[in-house]
């Protein structure tokens, strides 16, 4: 209506150019022409014009008048009557807003909305996007389901401030879908901009001030099918906008709606069994064989009644207990039970004893009633739980003779709000299932909400262990693509997929631990297909829960007790949790110290098996919670007796990012995996978050390594968003150099190394189990030293080959190489090198081997520099003391040869004074040499005897006190025996 507005005055504008042409032309009637008021001058006046509706038909358009003040509107139910400029009462079978205008028909595009589709991202240039836009489809608009980008768009001028509310429905987190706010100038209105939040399998309801002026009004979408399944689009319907200041005509009730009175300012649905066309003022009852749901704008003939048009279930107990299998019509009831072919209601069954009650719970009056606290009950009599032991408390739900009060069974259906079929789950006894529906595509939903969670006495110690879990047995019977999917929702408005199975799916358990206190609902969802067809032919498919069972709820009951540690105090002792690190032996409520290295993970700590060994170069935290790493370890990698080698990893503990290779889909839209990495560190760690910034939930996830998938938008200057986070690991099993650990692997074949010194690895498990995971997800980081690494961030992911960095989507792979990943340097890892002596100084520097890598610890030494003597000087000394050493020996043995000589002359000289007597020598004349034994020396060069010869002759006379023996001539004449004696006096023995 605005833009024809302006499109209206230039029209008129036009006919004024041509003024000469009016008088050929026939006279203008009503029909000819409508009324439209100029801009609002800066005195809040305006001019009524009349705009021809087509150019140069007409003359005598009415002369332009002073209109009503810009601020002027009409009531709810009213439009401005441009002739007369009063307000008017709508007429019976139309209605208005007032100040507003409202889009409620979808069977195509309404006036003034814009849509079209564009690539999502540059790299995706060459997809045809043409086709992929927002889609009428009567009740409602429906966004596209491809990767490519889907905008509806729609101009509005609003004279005075007013709102906007329109309702969507957001089932699927694969599509991203944001409503955001331009003014004329295409600049953004950040107060406008709004990631809209994913549905609770219900219509939601957004609504939003507006200013003044002209603006445009985007809603977008763009779908990314990273999952398995097909995509469900956004639907879009009553759009209601206020703020035009006034609305010159009404509008007609849309088919399935009527207004009975004038004035109407909404038109109110048909009931059940009733249809209207446009603009009507009544309903109109439908034919006997023929039926309408609520708000049709057409009956249908009833078709004949079949065996899916029923369901059993079983009646309450009865004050005797009984209860009986009864059958039912699905309501609304649509089939003709007296068509050709149609089957009649089964009668009911025979009246049985009823199961008994659910455990925690008895029987009073034919009711079930939850036993007192501190009781428990296996489903007859309660009975009080003996001292030493507490109650174990929660729902158990394995009986179902009645729906449980805190428990609901709703049907929807695409397009409608809550359907008008309310049963959509069913008790049978020994379990729950789902019923039939009108159409296949009908969501079956069940809901369970649940007030909170609270641990026992015995186990309140905190830390980082399981708060609760639920455990459901299932089972589908398809024979075609059903689904079954399991909500945990955070808060009512929220549910975020845990699992889904499709197809037939053999009797089975699941579970979902809960490791902190939030109020969750769990909702479970059956479609029986995703394809749409007006017939209904799966009625049969089915899914059934037999049991659920959920822990620690606060409010819950309890189906037993067991034994718990207790306070001293006789009759008033208490359950206490045992001490940090220890566990209790089963039936005895006595606690007991794990193994040293060992945590405690277990949900309930009895028996030796609570206790978890904590892996290589890990400790327990202070609860005895979870393992830890400080970032300080030391390795052994040598030989036996090798020193360990020891490392810091410090520098690297900080929250790190790193992204996989970029991927795309079938649309060929490029996107990638981002990984947050928190390698290691004390209690007070920063952990890795993963959030998700699509949606308004802002959900997001903590651990060591988390994931989310990065997808473009191009949406407010953003240029990626982050969806679908997901923990890898959120416990550190350990930290070695082998490649595998507690069933971890890290073959080295993902990033082969040269040969050396082997990667320090990381390795982290989750316990978020899923259906492809069964064991949970688990992560290796492989640390590699690089000495020329210096950036902290130097993270890769495998080859191709395992694109995402895992090869079997459970087990993830990264390599980070830096200098921090080096062992400490220490006195081993450097050698010194001495130099030449130079000018009296000699310097010593210290260098790092070569054949070792390593970054920290010890330092180079620094350069030493000593006195030295060089070469030449000890040469010269060498030769000097040579040739003294020499001179010095020459002169000693001149000596000793002289000496020699006079002793050799003397031992001859008393030879031959002997006279040839054997044994005797003559008897000394003198007691010291006589003159001219020089002389007589001259006659030892006579002799001819060797060197050695006179040596051994000399030692041997020699007495014993060391001196000379000469024989000295008597100079008297004596007896011969007293020669003897005197000769033994003289020489001795």
């Amino acid at each position: 209506m605005l833009r024809g507005g302006l499109a209206g005055l230039s029209l008129f504008a036009l006919w004024l150019l041509f003024p000469g042409s009016s008088a050929d032309l026939p006279a203008c009637t009503e029909s000819d022409y409508h009324f439209e008021y100029t801009q609002c001058d800066v005195l809040g006046s305006r001019w009524r014009v009349a705009i021809p509706n087509k150019a140069l038909t007409c003359s005598g358009l009415p002369d332009p008048v002073k209109g009503t003040q810009c601020t002027f509107t009409c009531n709810e139910g009213e439009y401005l009557d441009m002739q007369s400029q009063q307000c008017q009462k709508c007429a019976a079978g139309s209605f208005s807003l007032g100040t507003g205008v409202a889009f409620d028909e979808w069977d195509g595009l309404p006036s003034g909305f814009v849509t079209r589709g564009v690539t999502a991202s540059e790299d995706s240039a060459d997809t045809d996007c043409s086709n992929s836009t927002w889609t009428p489809r009567g009740e409602y608009v429906a966004s596209n389901v491809d990767e490519c980008t889907a905008a509806l768009s729609y101009a509005v001028n609003l004279k005075q401030p007013g709102t906007l509310t329109f309702e969507y429905f957001y089932p699927d987190s694969n599509v991203y879908f944001e409503f955001f706010i331009k003014s004329d100038q295409c600049q953004s209105r950040d107060s406008g901009a709004h990631w809209m939040t994913v549905s609770e399998k219900t219509w939601s309801t957004y609504k939003t001030e507006l200013s003044n002026g002209n603006m445009v009004l985007y809603w977008r979408t763009t779908a990314f099918a990273l999952r398995n399944g097909g995509v469900k689009p956004v639907l879009l319907r009553n759009i209601q906008i206020s703020g035009v200041a006034y609305t010159s005509e009404c509008f007609h009730c849309k088919p399935g709606t009527h207004s009975a009175e004038p004035g109407s300012a909404r038109c109110a649905p048909c009931p059940p069994d009733s249809y209207s066309n446009k603009g009507a003022t009544v309903c109109r009852q439908c034919e006997k064989d023929q039926y309408a749901l609520g708000g049709s704008g057409s009956c249908k003939p009833r078709p004949a009644c079949t065996n899916s048009d029923y369901f059993y279930t079983h009646t309450p107990c009865d004050s005797e207990g009984k209860t009986q299998l009864m059958y039912k019509w699905i309501e609304p009831k649509i089939c003709n039970e007296t068509a050709d072919g149609a089957v009649t209601l089964p009668s009911s069954g025979s009246r049985q004893s009823c199961p008994p009650c659910n455990p925690g719970f008895f029987m009073s009056n034919s009711t079930c009633r939850p036993c007192p606290e501190g009781h428990y009950s296996n489903g007859t009599d309660c009975s009080k739980c003996p001292v030493g032991t507490e109650p174990v408390t929660g729902f158990e739900y394995k009986w179902w003779n009645t729906m449980p009060a805190n428990m609901k069974s709703s049907v929807f259906r695409q397009g409608y709000d809550e359907f008008d079929q309310k049963t959509a789950w069913e008790v049978a006894g020994d379990y729950v299932y789902t019923t039939a529906a009108e159409q296949d595509t009908d969501y079956m939903t069940l809901m369970l909400n649940v007030p909170g969670y609270r641990q026992p006495p015995s186990l309140a110690t905190g830390g980082e262990t399981e708060f609760a879990r639920i455990t459901f047995v299932f089972e589908t019977v398809c024979t075609a693509d059903c689904q079954l999917h399991f909500y945990v929702g955070s808060s009512r408005w929220y549910n975020e997929m845990i699992e889904h199975w499709q197809g037939s799916a053999e009797r089975q358990s699941y579970s979902f631990v809960i490791l902190d206190n939030r109020t969750l609902s769990f909702t479970w969802t059956f479609q029986r297909t995703g394809e749409f067809n007006p017939e209904r032919k799966l009625s049969g498919d089915a899914a059934k829960i037999y049991s659920i069972h959920i822990t620690n709820v606060i409010g819950g009951v309890a189906s037993r007790c067991r034994r718990c540690a207790l306070t001293s105090g006789g009759a008033a002792s208490a359950c206490v949790p045992c001490p940090q690190g220890r566990y209790m032996l089963n039936g005895t409520g006595e606690c007991r110290e794990c193994p040293p290295n060992a945590v405690i993970r277990s949900s309930y700590p009895v028996g030796p098996d609570a206790c978890v060994q904590c892996g290589p170069n890990v400790k327990p935290n202070k609860a005895h919670t979870t393992c830890l790493s400080d970032c300080n370890l030391a390795v052994h990698t040598g030989g036996e007796g090798a020193p360990p080698l020891r490392y810091d990893f410090s520098p690297l503990s900080n929250v790190t990012g790193a992204r996989g290779r970029p991927r795309f889909t079938n649309r060929g839209v490029r996107y990638v995996t981002h990984f947050n990495v928190a390698l290691c560190g004390a209690e007070s760690r920063v952990l890795a978050s993963c959030v998700d910034n699509v949606t308004e939930s802002g959900r997001g996830v903590k651990g060591y390594i988390c994931q989310s998938t990065m997808v473009p938008s191009g949406i407010r200057s953003q240029s990626l968003v982050s969806s679908l986070p997901f923990v890898i690991g959120d416990s550190l099993i350990g930290v070695t150099t082998e490649t595998t650990l507690d069933g971890v692997s890290s073959p080295d074949r993902l990033f082969p190394a040269a040969p050396g010194r082997p990667d320090v690895i990381f390795y982290y498990r989750s316990s978020d189990v899923t259906q492809a995971c069964k064991q949970g997800r688990a992560a290796a980081i492989r640390l590699r030293c690089n000495p020329t690494v210096t950036a902290r961030d130097h993270i890769t992911l495998p080859s191709t080959n395992c694109s995402g960095g895992t090869c079997d989507g459970c087990t993830f792979h990264f390599l980070w190489e830096s200098q921090h990943a080096c062992p400490l340097c220490t006195t081993e890892h450097y050698k010194p090198i001495v130099s030449e002596c130079v000018q009296g100084i000699q310097r010593t520097t210290y260098v790092w081997k070569e054949s070792e890598r390593c970054y920290g610890g010890e330092s180079l030494p620094p350069q030493t520099v000593d006195a030295c003597v060089n070469l030449d000087f000890w040469l010269k000394f060498g030769v000097t003391a040579g040739v003294v050493a020499a001179l010095l020996l020459v002169l000693i043995s001149c000596y000793f040869w002289k000496k020699t000589r006079k002793l050799e002359f003397k031992y001859s000289k008393l030879m031959v004074d002997s006279g040839g007597r054997e044994c005797k020598l003559p008897a000394a004349d003198s007691c010291a040499i006589m003159e001219g034994d020089d002389a007589e020396d001259e006659l030892m060069d006579l002799t001819r005897k060797s060197f050695f010869t006179k040596m051994k002759a000399f030692s041997r006379e020699r007495t014993s006190d060391g001196f000379d023996s000469v024989p000295l001539k008597s100079s008297s004449s004596r007896p011969q025996h007293q020669e003897d004696d005197s000769d033994e006096d003289e020489f001795g023995t």
